[in-house]
């Protein structure tokens, strides 16, 4: 959903569009692909079928810098009239356009040229992004999969141990807090209603958010079906035993395809205060994976081991140096008490050298991830496109159809027309 006011209005003439300074009720105008209420909780009237996924993306610069305002406004605009592309900005600062395919590409950038931005871009060269994945261990001799591990186990820096089951257990650098995690192949139906659900996973996020706040979030009857419906389907096609647990959250960006499971809810109390830093490193380790730095898939990292020996000190720390900050020491007498308090604190366990423990957690959160990630048997996923072909019968020679019908295609001929429908 976006909030966005209507600056003109068209009336729709086959090809062209007429401007009308208004439209009664009960017409339809022309626009992007949406559904438009003055409620938030209004669903749209038909939801969104998009015939391709974009994955073809390039980065996006004008040949000014001085221009980069109307570079952003023409993508807006861009994204705006083409609901198949993809307008995002890179954790690098990159404008990256995301399309179809190759023709898509040159169309979106001829007209981002010509029509939304006019100025000049330069664009990189085309990228297929991959996906990263893990999949069930082959069933081989155990010895030899307890010899690969002890043989692997060299690899990983101290600090990290992983067991011949693939669990790894890693400690914050501070001593005070050390997690237990284990990546686990999602099953391939549950990816799929990940990934249909999109939208879905947001606004239960939202939902998550505003509760946290206090705050009221006024959601469609429908939506809240549809969300009960999700939640029925995730827990059906989750059953087993090591699925036993609470679903701590979805990622990358909180929406992914894949599962942060946790198997500690008993213990979820003493880590409450720390639910952000931990599903933040979950957020990090899955938008980067560790074998080519692309985004998860299909994984489920779940945290079955967790021990945390916080102390007093450590919020005493931090206020400490607020004050510190705050109010320089007037006299020799005040900063030889806050050198001696500081010392105790980290004779304590609170090393300042690595920084705050929210920190701390995050980053080993984001480690146990990758190696937990590493552990298993890693797959590289790349993309493919179903292709569809509509032609007549007449069109199709009739060795090209035997040719085809002896290959790894699929024909439907309608008992209608002498068309030909081929699935490849």
């Amino acid at each position: 959903m976006d909030c966005c006011t209507v600056d003109s209005l068209y009336l729709l003439m086959g090809r062209e569009l007429e401007e009308l300074d208004e439209v009664p009720s009960g017409n339809v105008l022309g626009g992007s692909s949406a559904t438009i209420s003055t409620s938030p909780a209004c669903p749209p009237f038909t939801p969104l079928n998009f015939e391709a996924t974009p994955i073809v993306r390039v980065a996006v610069e004008p040949k000014h810098p001085s221009e980069m305002p109307k570079l952003v406004r023409g993508m807006r605009l861009l994204n705006q009239a083409n609901p198949c592309d993809e307008v995002l900005i890179q954790e690098t600062g990159e404008h990256v356009l995301v399309t179809a395919g190759e023709v898509h590409l040159q169309r979106c950038l001829d007209d981002l040229r010509e029509r939304f931005a006019k100025i000049e871009i330069r664009a990189s060269k085309p990228i297929i992004p991959f996906r990263e994945t893990v999949i069930r261990p082959p069933k081989v001799d155990m010895v030899a999969v307890i010899h690969q591990v002890k043989e692997e186990q060299t690899k990983y820096p101290k600090g990290v141990q992983v067991d011949s089951t693939g669990l790894v257990t890693l400690t914050t650098p501070n001593k005070m807090a050390t997690a237990g995690v284990r990546a686990i192949p999602l099953p391939e139906e549950v990816t799929r209603l990940l990934e249909d659900n999109v939208e879905l996973i947001r606004t239960m996020e939202q939902f998550n958010l505003f509760a946290w706040e206090d705050k009221t979030l006024d959601i469609n009857q429908k939506i809240l079906e549809d969300i009960q419906d999700f939640k029925v389907k995730l827990e059906s096609n989750l059953q087993g035993r090591k699925w036993r647990g609470a679903i701590w959250a979805f990622g990358p960006r909180r929406c992914g395809p894949n599962i942060l499971l946790n198997k500690k809810e008993t213990e979820k109390a003493e880590i409450r205060d720390f639910d952000n830093s931990i599903a933040s490193g979950f957020q990090f380790a899955t938008l980067s994976g560790p074998m080519c730095e692309e985004p998860l898939m299909g994984v489920c990292f779940s945290v079955e081991t967790w021990d945390m020996k916080l102390s007093a000190p450590l919020a005493q720390q931090d206020s400490i140096d607020e004050d510190s900050q705050a109010a320089e020491p007037k006299n020799d007498d005040q900063m030889r008490v806050l050198t001696l308090t500081r010392r105790a604190l980290t004779e304590a366990g609170a090393v300042r050298c690595y920084g705050p423990f929210s920190g701390q957690l995050i980053a080993a959160m984001k480690e146990a991830c990758r190696y937990s990630f590493q552990a298993k048997p890693q797959r590289l996923m790349a993309a493919m496109y179903t292709c569809e072909i509509m032609a007549t019968a007449e069109v199709l020679g009739k060795q090209f159809v035997q040719s085809l019908e002896k290959g790894p295609y699929t024909m439907q001929r309608g008992n209608s027309s002498p068309r030909s429908l081929i699935e490849s």
